[in-house]
């Protein structure tokens, strides 16, 4: 099968499960933003970014070493178990250190009265962190089609939870019906808690689905292989670690740098807006899914090189029409959030640039995980962590969530030039920078002109639209209509 088919194919499936289950979810931001206050929802976004940060420490670069030493080691199932058994202990270290440890934490993060928030993520983070390895197993068989399955169960398993907890418990006992369960089961007061509840309930089902994985091998403990892939690992904690203070330490800087009164409105308007940028992450998620496994099972073959510039070529054209999709038709888009968050709808561009911009870091970042050299990639993320931080702390205190997205997107297109420079340097890729950079340029020029070509006919706005992204298709199939025929012929 031509590669780049394949690379698509495995996308698409692996896909399936973000892009139907965050389709779906999306109806649960409208909801979310009509039912909760920005303050409200600013709690949601905050403690998600906590758990991010939680998730990277909890699972320290394994799973892509699991991915390295799958692909070099003979006795894969070896591979497999040491994984998982040092998953599994470090992961039960930290449930009794952090339970332990809740109410100073609930105090130190501002929610003295809600323990139960921070006992109900210890939990949750715990359970993503125990299914890491095995989901890195269910990829790297090419089981694709069983990771989308466990992973579609829990993502309509928590949206189905939200819809019961948020709109139907409240319905039931407006109308007065069922009033002896709907009073079992629910508390109005637990009010945004109710995401958490029904993330940790999906959580656990998604462990009980995944128990094959964990029943169905011998457990063999290999320590001399678990240091050699801890001595991998590493460096990738602090690639992820970073890379994770990258997209969510944002939503804690505003929290904490501005005025206590109209911090967590900030937060709730800015993480709404940030979902709108979630069309194109949902893309990268998927690719990423496939991406790694198919990287690393080329690296041997001839034209490897040849591949991975392919690879970033069609990447970056699809990128850069999801970008001009949403923005063309920003004026539709924006309803996914209430009109309590419109205010914030200006950072969506800038966010989608970002995302443009750490989508074609990760697909640079094949070069120092081919090479072995991982610590070159800690060093490119603890660049971009410090300076995420700088410039949050300098611009949140002057503009708030403009900062932050400003912040995001020179944070991401830092990374993306050094790993560039210094990838050519030690594994050496021939990627078509003329027709990317031309293709990135000719979106952005498509988006001005229609940022600065208003009509107040609905019908001419929509019309213009449309033509400008016929505009780009039509530039695109020009220039790439013949390498899509040779492969076909191939």
């Amino acid at each position: 099968m031509n590669p780049i088919k394949q690379l698509a194919g495995q996308t698409a499936i692996y896909g399936l499960s973000s892009i139907i289950g965050r389709v779906i979810g999306y109806l649960l931001v409208p909801l979310y933003t009509r039912v909760f206050i920005p303050s409200e929802y600013g709690i949601s976004n905050e403690l998600y970014a906590y758990s991010s940060l939680l998730l990277v420490l909890l699972t320290y670069g394994l799973e892509t070493a699991f991915f390295r030493f799958t692909s070099i080691e003979k006795d894969k199932p070896r591979v497999y178990s040491t994984a998982l058994i040092s998953i599994l202990c470090t992961t039960a270290l930290f449930i009794i250190l952090a339970v332990s440890c809740s109410r100073p934490i609930a105090v130190l993060i501002r929610y003295p009265k809600h323990l139960e928030y921070i006992i109900w993520f210890i939990l949750i983070v715990s359970m993503d962190a125990l299914t890491a390895i095995p989901f890195a197993h269910l990829r790297a068989v090419n089981k694709a089609k069983r990771f989308a399955t466990v992973k579609l169960i829990n993502i309509f398993f928590y949206i189905g939870l939200n819809l019961f907890f948020i709109l139907l418990c409240p319905y039931l006992l407006e109308k007065g019906w069922l009033t002896g369960f709907v009073n079992l089961v629910y508390s109005k007061e637990i009010g945004v808690g109710y995401i958490f509840i029904s993330n940790l309930i999906a959580s656990a089902l998604t462990i009980v689905l995944l128990l094959p994985e964990y029943l169905s091998i011998k457990y063999d403990f290999d320590r001399v292989l678990w240091k050699r892939m801890m001595r991998y690992a590493l460096p990738l904690l602090i690639v992820g670690f970073a890379g994770i203070i990258n997209e969510t330490m944002d939503r804690i800087f505003l929290k904490f740098l501005l005025p206590e009164k109209i911090a967590m409105d900030q937060v709730g308007i800015y993480g709404a807006c940030y979902k709108i940028s979630l069309i194109l992450t949902i893309f990268i998620q998927a690719f990423r899914f496939a991406a790694d496994p198919f990287f690393f099972s080329k690296a041997n073959e001839k034209n490897a090189k040849q591949i991975y510039a392919d690879v970033m070529k069609y990447f970056v054209i699809i990128c850069a029409f999801i970008f001009l999709t949403v923005m063309l038709y920003i004026d539709v888009v924006k309803y996914f959030v209430g009109s309590d968050y419109y205010k914030g709808l200006p950072i969506v561009p800038i966010l989608l640039l970002a995302n443009m911009c750490l989508g074609i870091y990760y697909n640079l970042s094949i070069w120092y995980k081919l090479t072995d050299k991982t610590t070159f990639g800690a060093y490119i993320s603890i660049f971009g962590a410090v300076l995420t931080i700088i410039l949050n702390v300098i611009w949140i205190p002057i503009i708030g969530y403009m900062g932050s997205a400003w912040a995001t997107l020179i944070c991401y297109a830092s990374m993306m030039i050094v790993s560039f420079i210094y990838g050519q340097k030690h594994y050496y890729v021939n990627y078509n920078m003329k027709r990317i950079l031309g293709y990135i340029a000719l979106a952005l020029a498509l988006f001005f002109v229609k940022k600065y070509l208003t009509f107040d006919s609905a019908i001419l706005r929509y019309t213009l639209s449309t033509l400008l992204l016929l505009i780009f298709s039509g530039v695109v199939f020009y220039f790439e209509k013949s390498s899509l025929l040779w492969k076909k012929e191939q």
